[in-house]
């Protein structure tokens, strides 16, 4: 079953082998970023010790974010996507976030604050900061603002919005 808007179904970025949907595959609670799987991309991420920020994220918004982190020449800022919400990935994230204990850690989603993932990742989310003794305690939320609508209507407002949460998850 694939839930996603259309504009990712011949997304050049979204997409896997063969050898990734069959024989001894399964299935990723986390999904890594391409940038440090992939050898033909045009991004060189640091070492996971100069890493300054973590954008976790899930679905398309990963998309917006590469190709954005890319158009702006940015190596040092790491996105990992939360691809399982419940059962929490709890122990795959201690894996993962130990690696970057000193980065900013960063929830990216493209809905509004009082929809999406944040407020039910939110608690999960500090438990492993916690756990991995990392040196920011609190995940800082960057997406739109809270709204009664899920979307507004209009494609300028939607563009500047998605404009400044681009920015905010990777800016300075």
């Amino acid at each position: 079953i694939l839930m996603t808007p259309k504009s990712l179904l011949r997304h050049k970025r979204a997409v896997s082998t063969l050898s990734e949907m069959s024989g001894e595959s399964s299935f990723h609670r986390l999904l890594w970023d391409d940038a440090q799987l992939l050898a033909d991309q045009p991004i060189k991420l640091v070492k996971d010790s100069k890493i300054r920020r973590v954008v976790l994220c899930s679905g398309k918004v990963y998309y917006d974010l590469y190709e954005e982190r890319e158009k702006r020449g940015i190596n040092d800022i790491y996105l990992l996507r939360v691809e399982q919400l419940y059962p929490f990935p709890a122990k795959a994230l201690i894996t993962e976030l130990s690696r970057f204990r000193n980065a900013e850690m960063v929830w990216c989603q493209e809905e509004p604050k009082n929809m999406g993932a944040w407020s039910f990742i939110d608690p999960y989310l500090e438990w492993v900061l916690a756990h991995i003794d990392a040196k920011h305690q609190r995940v800082r939320y960057t997406g739109r603002p809270a709204s009664a609508s899920p979307a507004t209507g209009l494609m300028s407002k939607h563009l500047s919005q998605l404009a400044a949460l681009l920015d905010d998850a990777l800016g300075e």
